[in-house]
């Protein structure tokens, strides 16, 4: 067990502190279907060995270095219509946190905190269980570059070569627990205009002119979101066309 969080009103109370394990995604999924854990429980670890991005993507972090950890949360209040608000909601109080350390960070859709010239600084995987009701629980794991220097794939970065100095992963922890908090909070009193509107105030490329590929390379203007969370890329001809996960890549 870890230390449990003072400065927030009900998430991070049960902080569970692991050395190491493949995956915090899967460790608070498997304890979920045990019922050993509550929405608000934390699971945490200095090294994830399995770590893993969207879509079967892997997520590379040296040992006592980074943030690696997930979160169980109980959105019921949302339709599954609704669910990328999740996504919102955590890549905002990412940003804003770490935006008090570093210049130049967005969200780079659909939830990754990226350096606008440095790269990539994190990401975010959220998995819904959902039944007829709606979605019952979710999974939120996050993954920040915080104290590595090196890294094996090009364009990534991390907090201390953004600010130029070690950083207390503790005291982010605390800090952006309670953030997501916050922001959570919001969303339950359905505040979604707000949410969305802060979302695109940080979207990465929104409005200007960059290359794609769906398939075909082309030219295209991100204009925001549409209901259900997909990418709005407008291209030259005037076409407006939306994306789901992994239908698009940014070139």
């Amino acid at each position: 067990m870890y230390k449990i969080l003072a400065n927030t009103v009900f998430l991070g109370k049960d902080v569970i502190y692991l050395t190491e394990c493949h995956s915090t995604n899967d460790e608070a999924l498997e304890r979920l279907r045990r019922r050993e854990i509550a929405e608000g429980s934390i699971v945490i670890t200095d090294h994830q060995t399995k770590g893993r991005g969207q879509r079967g993507s892997t997520w590379q972090s040296d040992s006592g270095q980074n943030l690696t950890f997930s979160l169980l949360l109980q959105p019921n209040f949302l339709a599954p219509s609704e669910q990328f608000f999740l996504n919102m909601i955590i890549s905002l109080a990412v940003v804003e946190l770490l935006s008090d350390y570093a210049a130049d960070l967005k969200i780079k859709w659909p939830n990754d905190i990226v350096h606008q010239t440095d790269g990539k600084l994190g990401g975010i995987l959220i998995e819904n269980i959902i039944n007829q009701k709606g979605i019952e629980h979710a999974v939120v794991g996050v993954g920040l570059n915080i104290n590595q220097t090196e890294f094996k794939l090009p364009r990534v970065t991390s907090l201390v070569l953004l600010a130029g100095q070690q950083q207390d992963r503790w005291e982010i922890f605390k800090l952006l627990i309670a953030k997501i908090e916050k922001r959570y909070m919001s969303l339950k009193r359905g505040e979604l205009n707000k949410i969305k509107s802060d979302y695109l105030a940080n979207l990465y490329r929104l409005g200007e002119w960059f290359s794609y590929d769906d398939g075909g390379v082309f030219e295209g203007k991100i204009t925001g979101i549409d209901e259900y969370g997909k990418l709005a890329i407008e291209k030259r001809n005037g076409m407006v066309c939306c994306y789901g996960l992994k239908e698009v890549v940014f070139l």
